[in-house]
């Protein structure tokens, strides 16, 4: 997703951190910029990537077709223009430059992009985002293991020239082309194999403005150095970037108060108490929120149970009391800024409407049918988090609700890294996961197909034939035009949202502070600040 199921960035001992602080001895050409991250990220292979500690990772040294600017537009990357498609739409056709080139010095080439699609859609990868890539020609064959991943629609013409063909127009890949599609380096991943690439710094190369050093796939800190083969590395000003893992933001906003890092990441009463502080910037994210519920156990499988949750939770308490840091009440399953109706301009979220309420009344006479229906008269329950201070926070309020308005209802709280809580979501071994998926496109399409029953980021299992069907109708883009699809996408909101397939909590905000020493790192609601931009001030 991206299951961007944290924030982007944060720890390590503050120890390990006073020899990186800055020095006046350094100039700015070789003055180093630390940053922290919130979690540790699962893998460096970004045909696998699916949370967002590893995204943002790989969005620092890896480089797609496409990529953004400063202000978070779509721009050329390795990728020598923007192509317009042909065929209604449905063919694309990219030169890559003659320049680009991976951090040892060999060429980026068509195939290096074949050789990443194939393994994303390849069911022997067990890639989490697998359908970015689903609108490609003969996706849906492959992953039903009906044809080899080798039928995808994509294709080296030559050594420099990519051809994807889709099997119906995707007027927003070249969002997914910039932010979430990018190579590997053949050679390597042929050596290593699929599932060791990217599991390390030594098993993985980057094409990107930096080179990933010092990363085991377990570490806690390692660095981005500037990778002076990079097509664009003449415009790359800081050198390095050294990463370290921070979870907890009372540690991340001393570290910055005390100059040992230039950039962190904030949550709760920190974003409070530097409400006045200049070098604070908070953006809301494209970024919800969700409960799942495992719909192959019993108890989460019954609708009322679902619903009974959702109705306990006081969203606008939630987000001002227990988060405090400028996140937003959901109203549905879509993120406020997520799309506009192709007539009227209107926000999809406002289109729509506030579909979810609190009423712990409603909470508990629907948790007692749903007790009577089970044949029961207690139920124990564990919810899934990672283990950072905001999703342990958020756990806390949900478990006092949930056991206040359900009467006989235990709730256990299971908090553990990032990366684990992803796997163990993903093999279906839980019963609440508190979840997220943070959008790389503006279509609410995205978050949707988290409750489709086809979809690989489905980790509920919920798989409800009128929702489906109405995916279906909304990935049918030769056949539904743009205002109808907008209609489709507001039902299926409307219905999944009613129905509690997902229970949304709140449109996460990202807080970062930020020296004034530095300047370029812009923060938007589809992506964080790019180290590549940055510049000593």
């Amino acid at each position: 997703m991206k299951k961007l199921m944290g924030l982007g960035i944060g720890l390590l001992a503050v120890t390990a951190l006073a020899g990186c602080g800055t020095s006046e001895a350094k100039t700015s050409a070789n003055k180093e910029l630390n940053v922290t991250m919130v979690g540790n990220p699962a893998t460096a292979n970004p045909a696998i990537s699916g949370d967002s500690n590893s995204s943002s990772l790989i969005s620092q040294t890896e480089e797609g077709l496409y990529t953004l600017n400063e202000n978070g537009k779509v721009i050329a990357g390795v990728a020598e223009k923007v192509v317009k498609p042909t065929k209604n739409g449905t063919v694309y056709t990219f030169k890559i430059k003659k320049n680009a080139k991976w951090a040892n010095g060999d060429a980026v080439t068509a195939q290096d992009f074949v050789t990443s699609f194939d393994w994303q859609v390849n069911p022997k990868s067990k890639s989490q985002v697998a359908n970015k890539l689903k609108y490609l020609k003969n996706y849906a064959a492959i992953q039903a293991g009906k044809k080899d991943a080798s039928a995808l629609g994509v294709k080296a013409l030559n050594k420099s020239t990519l051809q994807l063909t889709l099997s119906k127009p995707q007027p927003w890949l070249p969002d997914i082309l910039a932010t979430a599609a990018y190579p590997v380096k053949t050679s390597l991943f042929k050596k290593v194999g699929g599932s060791q690439y990217g599991t390390s710094a030594a098993k993985t190369l980057s094409e990107g403005p930096y080179k990933l050093v010092g990363w085991s796939g377990a570490a806690d800190s390692w660095s981005y150095v500037k990778n002076t083969n990079y097509w664009n590395a003449k415009n790359v000003k800081i050198s390095k970037v050294n990463v370290q893992v921070v979870k907890d933001p009372g540690t991340s906003a001393s570290l910055f108060k005390s100059g040992k890092v230039q950039e962190t990441t904030l949550s709760g009463q920190y974003i409070k108490q530097n409400a006045n502080n200049p070098e604070l910037k908070t953006t809301l994210n494209s970024s919800m929120r969700f409960l799942e519920f495992n719909d192959k156990k019993t108890v989460t499988h019954n609708t009322k149970v679902r619903q009974a949750f959702s109705y306990v939770v006081n969203r606008t308490a939630l987000t001002k009391s227990v988060l405090q840091d400028g996140s937003s009440a959901a109203k549905s399953l879509i993120t406020y800024g997520d799309g506009n109706d192709p007539t009227t301009g209107k926000d999809f979220s406002q289109d729509v409407g506030n579909l979810l309420s609190y009423n712990p009344k409603k909470a508990t006479q629907l948790w007692n049918q749903a007790k009577k229906e089970l044949g029961i008269k207690k139920a124990s329950l564990e919810l899934l988090t990672a283990d950072t201070d905001e999703q342990k926070h958020v756990a806390q309020y949900l478990q006092q609700q949930a056991q206040k308005y359900m009467p006989g209802l235990s709730i256990t709280i299971k908090s553990m890294p990032l990366a684990q809580q992803i796997a163990k979501g993903a093999a279906g071994n839980f019963d609440i996961d508190l979840d997220g998926w943070t959008t790389d496109w503006r279509d609410p399409a995205d978050f949707l197909q988290m409750a489709d029953g086809t979809s690989s980021v489905n980790f509920t299992k919920w798989n409800n034939a009128h929702f489906t069907k109405l995916m279906t109708q909304v990935d049918n883009t030769a056949k539904y035009t743009t205002q109808q699809r907008w209609n489709l996408l507001k039902q299926a909101d409307t219905y999944v949202t009613k129905q509690a397939g997902l229970v949304p909590l709140y449109q996460q905000a990202k807080a970062h502070l930020v020296s004034k020493s530095v300047g370029g790192l812009k923060y938007s609601m589809m992506s964080d600040a790019q180290y590549k931009y940055a510049y000593w001030k």
